[in-house]
């Protein structure tokens, strides 16, 4: 199910191998060890933005579970202890000991475990587990497990005996102070994750990135939807740039609450060019009627926009929009005088510029309807 691709492979055959030089001074993040994973641009399904959170820990004695999903990167005050010790942003646990003076480690299998709901349930691709400024203190491994569980369960409704758990990353080292990324391989639906730290430790951060399988019969229920919402399935597939920040933003939840909770790309210099984003529909929709927000970009909005859709993967662009002026900090609304039957749509931005959200208000076709209903069972549900 997962393929380890960590920039420097950690090692299991020296225990002390994979740790990070203590902490010397100055900037905390000089010597991090980061990845470049190439599922990175997809959707973070365990993003509290989406509804994610961590129902549980076994454990959480030096720093709390719900830190693990934080969005903004960890930090580290060298100076900051508590009446537990050293503060650290992450989830970390105690050291744990063995039965009796004869035997102080722990057991072989003696780990502890977080509880994570995904914000949308999905397919997973690859999972980040980043143990920034856990230098000494990193678990020496970690595995991941997944369920599917509908509804709203509790913690001991996972944990119950009748629960299918599926490991998807089998115990393996990580390196301290470094972003440890796997590859997941499968097509199955997930609804929660518990990533384990064996035998204890300390974890920064968690990101699962995947692809977003909403439940047909939510969205009929719903009737008008979001068409392009990642919540819902949408999905952001190429840009011209992503200098600022991922073009993902855009279709997610909420409102933009600061100018990089969007998509902004550079200042473009060259002329009779333009920035844009594409973006692939949950399934082939009839759109009626578009919002496009430039929330708390004032000075670095785009300055005029146009949208294009397809229907199909090779359909031809036509235009839905055509060019118009924005203006900064505000909510536009267009409605639609004829729907836009679409899979695909393209979003351009002249000359550049931000965007904070795009929405696509509108209904499933019943080709869509079935497209997604049959994506649905064959993730496993």
């Amino acid at each position: 199910m997962t393929s380890d691709v960590n920039a420097n492979t950690a090692k299991d055959d020296d225990p002390h191998a994979n740790d990070a030089a203590p902490y010397g001074g100055g900037d905390p993040y000089a010597d991090y060890r980061a990845g470049d994973f190439p599922f990175t641009g997809l959707v973070d399904l365990a993003d509290r933005r989406l509804g994610a959170g961590v129902v549980a820990a076994n454990d959480e004695f030096f720093a709390e579970r719900e830190n693990l999903l934080n969005r903004e990167r960890a930090v580290f005050d060298p100076e900051r202890f508590g009446h537990k010790g050293k503060i650290m942003d992450g989830w970390e646990t105690r050291r744990r000991r063995g039965t009796d003076a004869a035997h102080p480690f722990p057991a072989p299998e003696d780990h502890d475990w977080a509880l994570v709901r995904l914000g949308a349930p999905g397919i997973i691709r690859g999972i980040v587990v980043d143990t920034a400024h856990f230098r000494g203190n990193y678990p020496q491994r970690v595995s991941v497990q997944a369920t599917s569980v509908e509804g709203s369960p509790s913690p001991s409704d996972l944990l119950a005996d009748d629960v299918k758990w599926e490991e998807i990353v089998p115990p393996t080292p990580v390196r301290g102070h470094a972003a440890n990324g796997f590859g997941i391989t499968g097509g199955r639906r997930y609804t929660h994750v518990r990533l384990c730290q064996h035998p204890d430790g300390g974890v920064a951060r968690l990101r699962v990135h995947g692809e977003v399988v909403p439940d047909p019969a939510w969205l009929a229920a719903l009737g008008t939807i979001d068409l392009i919402a990642a919540l819902n399935g949408g999905a952001y597939e190429d840009a011209s740039d992503r200098f600022y920040s991922s073009p993902t933003q855009i279709i997610l939840p909420g409102t933009s609450r600061k100018m990089d909770d969007g998509w902004e790309n550079r200042r473009r210099r060259v002329r009779d060019t333009n920035d844009w984003v594409r973006f692939r529909l949950v399934a082939q929709g009839a759109v009626r009627a578009v919002e496009i927000d430039t929330a708390c970009l004032k000075g670095n909005a785009a300055g005029w926009i146009a949208l294009q859709g397809r229907n199909g993967e090779t359909g031809e662009w036509f235009e839905i929009i055509p060019r118009t002026k924005l203006r900064p900090d505000t909510l536009h609304r267009f409605p639609l005088h004829a729907q836009a039957v679409v899979t695909h749509v393209r979003l351009d931005a002249f000359p550049d510029g931000g965007v904070a959200r795009m929405r696509l208000h509108g209904t499933l076709t019943e080709r869509g309807t079935a497209e997604l209903a049959a994506r649905y069972e064959e993730s496993g549900v």
